[in-house]
């Protein structure tokens, strides 16, 4: 569903005002120069739990592929050698934050994102930004400066209060994989209509799924086309309608 062009704090508002509070699912592109003719994407990869699609991070080193990870406080402790290959290739992977659990931000143990149950209070909101933060740090020797939370949706009242901790929110304008449910055919045409300032979000943590060689695939067109990648940690982005 297509949504207007709004800033995020108006539409905080918006939806602050309103009796029954809706999530929000960030949709944000690239923030390019007028007139730019430059072909910048930014590719995003989530690691909520699970494993490691080791064929596909692979993929991405062979081709020079730069990428921002989202890996919660949970995948790094269960994956040191995956990480350990992610930093490896620090020119290659900015880690960042997803949490510590995965929990969505969204407030209210009662309320949930497709079976993910939401923090129940803003304490334990911050401790979920918090925790992972501090373990990303832990792994990297660098601070996180961007935040994803789990599912990508947020309640307004979450989104002010992880801003207020000096986090970057992450959102995204092109859904490559839906979660790693996708079968490789779905994910390659999603990755057919990206355009210049697009930022993708998919997973490679689930090294089962049709993810890795959809991705690989559609990857190889967008550099074919002469697509270049670049990771959120110095980029600017705007808030726009999601597709």
């Amino acid at each position: 569903m297509k949504t207007a062009f709004v800033p995020i704090l108006f539409l905080f508002s918006s939806l602050a005002a309103a009796a029954d509070v809706q999530p929000v699912e960030l949709h944000q592109k690239l923030s390019l120069p007028a007139g730019s003719t430059d072909k910048v994407v930014a590719l995003t990869l989530d690691a909520c739990g699970g494993g490691f699609d080791a064929d596909l991070v692979d993929f991405l080193i062979e081709h020079r592929i730069q990428a921002t990870i989202f890996a919660t406080r949970r995948w790094i402790r269960r994956n040191p050698d995956a990480l350990a290959t992610l930093k490896a290739h620090a020119d290659l992977f900015d880690i960042e934050d997803h949490g510590a659990n995965h929990i969505p931000a969204i407030i209210g143990a009662d309320r949930n994102v497709y079976g993910l149950a939401g923090a129940a209070d803003l304490k334990q909101l911050k401790r979920e930004v918090s925790g992972g933060a501090d373990a990303v740090k832990a792994a990297t020797g660098t601070a996180p400066r961007w935040y994803r939370g789990a599912t990508g949706e947020y309640d307004p009242e979450a989104i002010k209060a992880i801003e207020a901790m000096g986090y970057k929110l992450a959102g995204f304008s092109v859904n490559a994989d839906s979660g790693a449910t996708l079968e490789k055919k779905k994910i390659v045409g999603r990755l057919k209509k990206v355009r210049s300032g697009d930022i993708i979000i998919a997973h490679l943590n689930k090294p089962a799924s049709d993810t890795g060689k959809g991705m690989a695939e559609g990857l190889q067109l967008l550099l074919d086309r002469g697509f270049r990648f670049v990771t959120l940690r110095d980029a600017q982005v705007v808030p726009v309608g999601g597709r």
